[in-house]
């Protein structure tokens, strides 16, 4: 079988059904793997992710992808998560001593970036999102309302919606609150905040992230199967309403008993003769999925700047600063802001000690990170212009920056990074398999049930392999469940469970 694109949702279509017994070509224009989560070298030998990705516990199926493929011990998960306002006010969010929902009660409580009216409103959604097991009536809606919509409604107060929904929303979907739709918003703080003490810990690659694939190959390879880097698709060979074939440069042709195409919708639409997408419900309607762009600013400076691994600004262009330094060079540690030359600020009694980690030597360069997601405003905004906005925030942010010099930058614009997961947009989303015989689909914009995350790609990548399976009589399960409630969640839900059955 044959799949195109070597994506993470490629990958995980093609190691899923190598270990099933097929025999998998799989075919990647670039010449590296990884698609829009990977990373590649600078002239000057610097490797760089075209943007950081990361993971949270609540990811199962990524979780299961690491280890199928052997990576699993090179992603660091943390425990903390640490935010700084321009005003120097520092707050964490961590799990305390109390089972879910209530574990992040303690740290949320001394979250000094937030109001008393700010952490009421929000603690009444919360409660909304609760009682409903993350799906309150009006986030149903076919059409689909948005989640400052949703915010709206359950009468959130700005500070609110600024520091912390939007914080949390915008980089974990990658789009603005008014575009997102409410089911994925509530979905969100459902699984990482609310039904597990460990969904919300965040999980870093501590390696460049195309490293990560290494063992794709591997996985595929060892299995006869062949991996081809720098191979572009040219057009599809119709024959009688079916797929026969698949046309590379230089006149070549691939056949195989099925196909998994794994690409953007945008470059899937290009690509499908008009005759099959009009066959199609599902791909007639790929143009209506929009996109959402990422950019990603990397620094340089001549010192170490920076001590923690990473750190979330609020109300700054910059939504999070990642030491590429110490996330690939020493172990993980704690959070200390005061390490970092952050104001010293009290923090939560429950806070752990500060981190014993060695600190990097002095007048070590180091690299920094910059995130930036829904980042329209940029998109029209010079390299230069970019640098000297992120660098005045950097600065502000981290006193020791001050004084340092930048070495250099750079700018990666990603101008479709992802798909918008706009109101409704699950109405154009298609199902992994299609009317094509032997045509399947595979991507994070495809049904999975997740936005456009790492985990929606890996999610969508074994339901294709499955629905494979299932066309050719031989089913066969690889999607994982979801994080199981715990806590006073796990109790609850199991009561209703048992009330159900009388």
């Amino acid at each position: 079988m044959i799949v195109i694109g070597g994506g993470l949702a490629g990958l995980a279509a093609g190691v899923a059904l190598a270990d099933s017994g097929w025999r998998v070509r799989l075919f990647e224009q670039r010449p590296f793997l990884g698609g829009r989560a990977t990373s590649y070298v600078l002239p000057d030998g610097e490797h760089v992710d075209n943007c950081q990705h990361v993971t949270f516990g609540c990811c199962t199926n990524l979780e299961d992808f690491y280890r199928r493929v052997g990576c699993a011990d090179k992603i660091k998960f943390f425990d903390r998560l640490l935010l700084l306002d321009p005003q120097g006010r520092i707050g964490q969010f961590q799990a305390g001593f109390l089972p879910a929902p209530f574990h992040i009660l303690g740290s949320f409580a001394s979250f000094s970036p937030l109001s008393l009216w700010d952490k009421l409103s929000i603690g009444r959604a919360m409660l909304d999102i609760l009682r409903y097991q993350g799906k309150p009536p009006d986030v149903q809606e076919v059409a689909g309302i948005s989640m400052l919509e949703w915010l709206r409604r359950r009468g959130q107060t700005q500070g609110a919606i600024n520091r912390f929904w939007r914080v949390v929303l915008v980089s974990a979907l990658s789009e603005e609150l008014e575009r997102i739709d409410a089911r994925y918003g509530v979905d969100v703080f459902w699984k990482t905040v609310l039904s597990n003490r460990t969904g919300y810990r965040m999980g870093v690659p501590s390696i460049p992230l195309a490293e990560l694939y290494d063992g794709c190959k591997t996985e595929i390879e060892r299995r006869g199967g062949e991996v081809l880097l720098r191979s572009s698709v040219r057009g599809l060979k119709m024959e009688n309403g079916q797929l026969a074939g698949v046309r590379f440069d230089e006149a070549r042709e691939e056949s195989a008993d099925a196909y998994i195409f794994a690409l953007p919708h945008t470059a899937l639409a290009e690509l499908l003769p008009e005759s099959v997408k009009q066959s199609d419900p599902g791909l007639a309607n790929l143009d209506k999925i929009k996109v959402s762009p990422i950019t990603g600013v990397h620094f340089w400076f001549d010192r170490t700047v920076m001590d923690e691994p990473f750190l979330t600004l609020l109300d700054t262009t910059t939504q999070w600063i990642f030491n590429k330094t110490l996330l690939y060079e020493e172990p993980s540690s704690d959070l200390d802001p005061v390490a970092a030359g952050l104001p010293r600020r009290p923090l939560s009694t429950s806070s752990p000690a500060p981190s014993n980690a060695p600190p990097q030597p002095v007048g070590a360069h180091q690299y920094l990170q910059l995130v930036i997601s829904a980042s329209y405003d940029l998109l029209q905004k010079s390299r230069q212009e970019i640098i000297d906005l992120c660098l005045a925030e950097v600065r502000q942010a981290l006193p020791k920056a001050r004084q340092a010099e930048l070495l250099k930058a750079t700018v990666i614009k990603e101008a479709a990074a992802t798909f918008s997961p706009e109101p409704g947009v699950d109405r154009w989303r298609p199902k992994q398999e299609t009317s094509i015989p032997g045509l399947f689909l595979a991507g994070d914009w495809t049904q999975t049930g997740w936005p456009a995350t790492m985990e929606g790609a890996v999610r969508s990548g074994y339901l294709a392999a499955e629905a494979l399976l299932r066309a050719h009589g031989t089913p066969r399960t690889f999607l994982q469940l979801d994080l199981a409630p715990d806590g006073f969640i796990q109790m609850w839900l199991g009561k209703q469970g048992s009330e159900g059955t009388r």
